[in-house]
């Protein structure tokens, strides 16, 4: 997992009701990273927020670390 990765799950662990569901993958391409999040069904409006701010401010987090690192980063929350 990338570090990227593992910032966005312990920030998203942090702001749920069942940090144990949490799950972040990274996925590769010649593009850059995509984190997929995925978090229990009761969490999905806590990870979202009000008009989406919370969700918004996780992917301007990801893409400032991906800055630093160099390559693009985003965040998409998988709906099962």
């Amino acid at each position: 997992m990338s570090s990227a990765a593992e910032d966005l799950l312990a920030v998203v662990r942090l702001l749920v009701d069942h940090p144990r569901a949490a799950t972040v993958q990274a996925v590769e391409d010649e593009e850059g990273v995509e984190l997929q999040v995925e978090v229990d069904e009761a969490d999905r409006g806590q990870l979202i927020g009000r008009r989406g701010r919370t969700i918004d401010a996780l992917r301007a987090l990801a893409r400032i670390r991906g800055e630093r690192e160099g390559r693009d980063v985003t965040v998409e929350l998988v709906e099962d």
